[in-house]
């Protein structure tokens, strides 16, 4: 197997023509014959580089739409013959096929197609490459010979190789060229399945979300510098089926680089906050995350307002937190953010305004600020994964937000809507807190308007003692507060210390069968219950 191969011939075409240009370019100052076809040869045609049409090789016309270009023995004739075989070098002399060194492909942008929200089924159809993963395997298959380029991060890598070794490529970089080639064909594969089976083929009839194999493709981000400890390795993959705000799609505009902690932290704040921003629309959302759990959460008129009562929430809990807002943040709430005594490890908002974004940077020379970006009804999958020994759990995200007209009042006075209105941040907050959990919260009795997390008990083995930690962490703020139960109360023990303490309104989704001691003990005492009929269990 040589280790280096001369690139003579090349073989461009591509739906993302970034950098494309400079990389032809590079290639034709060499000497390199470029193959091209349709959109990708005009391209280069109009940026003065020389360029052989695909039907001056094959001899055969682009036909249908374009669907039948490359699909010909004189394209994969040169990719895979293998060049010291006699008898493959006896057929292609025959069949004057010239072989081809480096074959440059990257696919039409299924994932991104099938990522917007109400796509056309014909259009995601249309979408589905197939000449162009059939030259990548080609290539691929054959890489003691060809170099196979998928991706325009992989550019300036090639072209420093050919100019390293006088214009050709060498075996090391081929091999892993291949590699790479093979990956992005699997995860480009894994993609249409998953829609066909998502959808239900043609019909469109609704598919099995749950594959009979299960074939997940994530490209890889960053190497971290270790795990949850110090101890173990860990490295960020990208979702490509994902273009929604995310902690893995956002642009980081200061400080070091995020952990995994960070990350996992960063990720569950911003989806408490996407989901307070679902809740109400005109509002400011703000939480602050510790463990990937709320210790701060809150909805007021602007961001100032927002982030100082996510703060406040448990300023004890949110030293070294990580903070999410759902609206750009201006100066005044940077400058509550940066006060004396306030200490975040992250910040992550759609975007910064200019006096802000400085005001922070100087204010820490190394907190993260990121940048999620505003992309309304962008996609992400509708599955969540989680590994265990053996094996693969998958279940549908918990997207159910909260609806207040669906509660049940059950007991007690009614509530005004301004109460449920708050009852419903409280019964969001108990959503992002790990199981078991009780939230108190309700109207914030400095902010008019504004409705927050006072308190929560989490991550507790029984559900009194869920009750007792959210009491204790609520304070005085608990008498007239509003407490949410991530799931039913097994018995009336719960209610009663919440209760006992001032709380006025209880939320939870009812289902046990003592379901009437919780009932009677409201209506006794004149608490408002609110029965949901949705549980929020998080493991």
């Amino acid at each position: 197997m040589p280790d280096l191969i001369h690139v003579r011939r090349a073989l461009i075409s591509v739906s993302d023509k970034s950098d494309l240009v400079p990389f032809a370019r590079a290639l034709a100052d060499r000497g390199v014959e470029i193959i091209s076809t349709g959109g990708t040869a005009r391209a280069l045609e109009q940026a003065g580089i020389p360029v052989t049409p695909i039907d001056a090789v094959t001899g055969f016309p682009e036909i249908m739409d374009g669907r039948v270009k490359t699909l010909h023995p004189s394209v994969h004739g040169a990719l895979l013959g293998v060049r010291d075989n006699p008898e493959h070098v006896k057929a292609m002399r025959e069949h004057n096929i010239a072989p081809i060194d480096l074959v440059c492909v990257n696919l039409y942008p299924f994932e991104r197609t099938v990522a917007q929200p109400d796509v056309d089924h014909a259009e995601a159809v249309e979408q589905i490459d197939i000449g162009g993963p059939s030259m990548l395997r080609s290539a691929a298959k054959n890489f003691a010979y060809v170099a196979v380029v998928s991706s325009p991060t992989q550019y300036d890598r090639v072209i420093s190789n050919i100019n390293e070794n006088a214009g050709a490529t060498s075996l090391a970089l081929r091999a892993d060229l291949a590699a790479g080639a093979f990956s992005r064909t699997a995860g480009y594969d894994a993609a249409i399945a998953s829609y066909l089976s998502r959808r239900g083929g043609a019909s469109g009839a609704g598919g099995d979300p749950f594959p009979e194999v299960l074939r997940l493709a994530y490209l890889k981000v960053d190497a971290l510098r270790y795990g949850e400890n110090p101890h173990q390795d860990a490295a960020l993959y990208r979702d490509p089926a994902s273009t929604g705000p995310s902690v893995v799609n956002a642009e980081l505009l200061h400080g070091k680089r995020l952990s995994y902690n960070n990350i996992l932290d960063a990720a569950a704040a911003l989806e408490l906050v996407k989901e307070l921003r679902r809740l109400e629309r005109e509002r400011v959302g703000a939480a602050v995350i510790k463990h990937r759990n709320a210790c701060g959460a809150a909805t007021a008129d602007n961001a100032l307002d927002a982030v100082d009562r996510a703060l406040i929430g448990d300023p004890l809990a949110a030293y070294g937190g990580i903070l999410a807002v759902n609206r750009p943040i201006d100066l005044p709430a940077a400058q509550r953010i940066g006060a004396e005594g306030v200490f975040l490890e992250v910040i992550v908002a759609p975007s910064f305004e200019p006096d802000a974004l400085d005001f922070l940077k100087n204010r820490w020379a190394t907190v993260r600020l990121i940048a999620s970006g505003e992309r309304a009804g962008a996609a992400a999958r509708k599955l969540d994964y989680r590994s265990v020994p053996g094996g693969m759990l998958v279940q549908d995200r918990d997207t159910r937000s909260a609806a207040t007209e669906q509660w049940t009042h059950a007991a007690g006075p009614a509530p005004t809507p301004e109460r449920l209105a708050a009852a419903a941040v409280v019964w969001t907050a108990v959503k992002h807190l790990n199981s078991n959990a009780i939230a108190i919260g309700g109207l914030d009795p400095e902010k008019k308007g504004a409705a927050r997390l006072f308190g929560q008990g989490c991550g507790m083995v029984d559900r009194v003692s869920a009750c007792r930690l959210a009491v204790e962490k609520s304070g005085a703020l608990t008498k007239g507060a509003i407490a949410a139960s991530d799931a039913f109360f097994p018995f009336s023990d719960g209610p009663k210390v919440l209760i006992d303490a001032g709380v006025t309104m209880l939320v939870h989704p009812g289902g046990s069968k003592r379901d009437e001691d919780t009932i009677e003990l409201c209506k006794s005492r004149n608490v408002t219950c609110m029965i949901t009929a949705v549980r929020h269990f998080r493991h």
